[in-house]
C-alpha cells in the first residue's frame, strides 16, 4: 500500500464518527488533553514531561506493550488505554486535541498523518519521519491545516544550544566553513539477519510493532523494545538519533537549507543493519552566515571522531565524547553534547566569551543560564502546549523539523552506497542517481 492510500483510509476511518478536520477547539476551561502514542522509554519520558504542565490532562495512552501500557496507566489512572493508536483516534476524535508520537520512527509518520488529518496537534519524537517522502508529506499537511507542531529535540530549547546559535550568528568566528559532529554511539549493526523465530510474548501485540513495515518474524531481544534504531526497516541509525540533537544547533545557527550532496565513508550494505562506523559529508549551498563553499562531517561509532586539525584543542586536551565544532573564517566555537557552554578557539587558545554573553544576555534574546536537566527538560514540551494554547510559537515546528530530518535521511540513503557522492535536487525531491531514489519512499504494509 503507498503512504498516501494509507493515510486516505485511516482518516476516512477516523472520521466515520468526527466532525470534519481541523473544527475541534481546546476545552473551555483552559486545558489541553493529550494522547500518548508509544509510552515506554523516551515516551515515558515524554509523558511525564508533559504531564508536569499545569494545563495538561493525559487523557489517553497507547503501546502495543501490555505490560508498558499497565505501567503508564498506574500512573495515570484516569487515562483512556489502547493497544492501536488508530482505534484510539477513532474512538475519542473530539475528546483530545493534540497527539503526542513517541514509538520507533517506522510509526511516526503513519500515526502522525492519521492525527494532523484529524486536525489534532501533534508532538512527534526525532527524527520526525523514516523516509523522506514522509517529511516532506507531514510538513505539507501541518502547513496546509495550519496546525500546531514541534519535533522532540528538547535540547534545543536548552540555554547552551540558543547561546551557541546567538554566538555564531553574531560572527564571533567569522562566516563558517565547516562543521565537524560526532557521537562514538554504536546504532549499527554488521552482522547477519537473526535466523528463525521465536514465541511472541503475550504482552506484546507484534502485528501492531511492526505497523505499515513489512511482515518479519519475531526474534527475542532484536526488535523490541529497544534494538529497533540499528535496523534499517525501522530506525534511521546513530545519525537518525544523535545526528538529530547534534546537528540541531549549526542547522539552526547557519540558517541552512536541504544539503547539495551527500556521501557517506562506511561498509557495503548488507540490507538488514546499519552500518556501525559512518562519515558523512554534506555540501551544503551557502548562507548570510556561512563561506560560498560550506561542508558539514558527520562522524559515528565506536572511536568517533576521526582525528583532523580542526578538531585539535588546546594543551591537547581531549574533545568532548559527543558534539560539533564549527569552523569559521576567524576562529572555532566548540560545543560540547550536552549541557556545557560552548568555547571559543582562536589561534589554537581558548578565548574568554563573558563580554560576549553578557552582550548576547542585554539583549533579551536569552535568560540566565541553567544547569539543572530536569527544569531544561520541560522546556520544549512547555512551549508546545502553550503554543496549542495560544501563547508563543514552536520553534521547532514541522517547517523545520521536516528540512533536518530531510537532511538526516540523506546521510542515511548515503549509506546505501558507500563512498559514492550523491546529487540531491531539492526542488524535484529527486537524485540525480536514479538508483538512490528507490530509498526515498517504502510501501505500507496492511496491518
Amino acid at each position: 500500500m503507498k503512504r498516501r492510500d494509507f493515510v486516505k483510509n485511516t482518516a476516512a476511518i477516523a472520521s466515520a464518527s468526527l466532525l470534519p478536520a481541523g473544527v475541534w477547539a481546546l476545552s473551555k476551561d483552559g486545558k489541553l488533553r493529550t494522547a500518548h502514542i508509544g509510552v515506554g522509554g523516551m515516551g515515558a519520558e515524554d509523558l511525564k514531561s508533559f504531564a508536569s504542565h499545569d494545563a495538561v490532562e493525559i487523557t489517553a495512552l497507547c503501546d502495543v506493550d501490555a505490560n508498558t501500557l499497565a505501567a503508564a496507566h498506574k500512573l495515570y489512572p484516569n487515562a483512556k488505554i489502547f493497544a492501536d493508536y488508530r482505534v484510539m483516534l477513532k474512538e475519542l476524535g473530539s475528546q483530545i486535541d493534540a497527539v503526542v508520537v513517541s514509538a520507533p520512527d517506522h510509526t511516526h509518520a503513519p500515526a502522525s498523518m492519521m492525527a494532523m488529518e484529524m486536525g489534532k496537534a501533534v508532538y512527534c519524537q526525532k527524527p520526525l519521519t523514516h523516509h523522506v517522502t514522509e517529511a516532506r508529506a507531514m510538513r505539507k499537511l501541518a502547513e496546509d491545516k495550519n496546525l500546531v507542531t514541534q519535533m522532540g529535540i528538547q535540547v534545543h530549547s536548552f540555554y547552551d544550544y540558543k547561546l551557541a546559535t546567538l554566538l555564531i550568528q553574531s560572527g564571533i568566528v567569522g562566516k563558517v566553513k565547516t562543521v565537524h559532529a560526532w557521537s562514538p554511539k554504536n546504532w549499527g549493526y554488521d552482522g547477519p539477519a537473526p535466523a528463525g523465530a521465536d514465541p511472541i510474548p503475550e504482552h506484546l501485540d507484534w502485528n501492531l510493532w511492526l505497523g505499515t513495515s513489512a511482515e518479519r518474524p519475531y526474534k527475542e531481544g532484536v526488535y523490541h523494545p529497544a534494538n529497533w534504531r540499528k535496523l534499517v526497516d525501522y530506525g534511521c541509525g546513530t545519525l537518525g538519533d544523535m545526528g538529530v540533537h547534534i546537528f540541531d544547533t549549526p542547522y539552526n545557527a547557519l540558517e541552512l537549507d536541504i544539503p547539495k550532496t551527500i556521501k557517506n565513508k562506511c561498509r557495503k550494505p548488507n540490507g538488514y543493519g546499519f552500518p556501525e562506523h559512518n562519515i558523512v559529508t554534506y555540501e551544503f549551498p551557502g548562507t548570510q552566515y556561512t563561506t560560498e563553499k560550506f561542508k558539514w562531517v558527520w562522524y559515528d561509532g565506536e572511536g568517533a571522531p576521526k582525528k583532523h586539525k580542526d578538531l585539535k584543542l588546546p594543551d591537547n586536551q581531549k574533545l568532548p565524547s559527543q558534539g560539533a565544532m564549527f569552523v569559521g573564517e576567524k576562529g572555532r566555537l566548540l560545543l560540547p553534547h550536552f549541557m556545557e557552554l560552548p568555547r571559543l578557539i582562536i589561534d589554537g587558545a581558548y578565548q574568554d566569551l563573558t563580554e560576549d554573553i553578557a552582550k548576547v544576555t542585554a539583549s533579551g534574546q536569552i535568560g540566565a543560564p541553567i544547569r539543572d536537566y530536569e527544569a531544561e527538560g520541560k522546556k520544549h514540551y512547555h512551549q508546545f502546549v502553550n503554543a496549542c494554547l495560544g501563547e508563543g510559537q514552536c520553534t521547532a515546528p514541522f517547517s523545520y523539523a521536516a528540512r533536518l530530518t530531510e537532511t538526516i535521511l540523506l546521510g542515511v540513503i548515503a549509506g546505501r552506497f558507500p563512498n559514492k557522492t550523491l546529487h540531491w535536487n531539492s526542488e524535484a525531491s529527486r537524485f540525480d542517481e536514479e538508483e538512490a531514489n528507490a530509498f526515498l519512499d517504502a510501501p505500507y504494509r496492511d496491518f
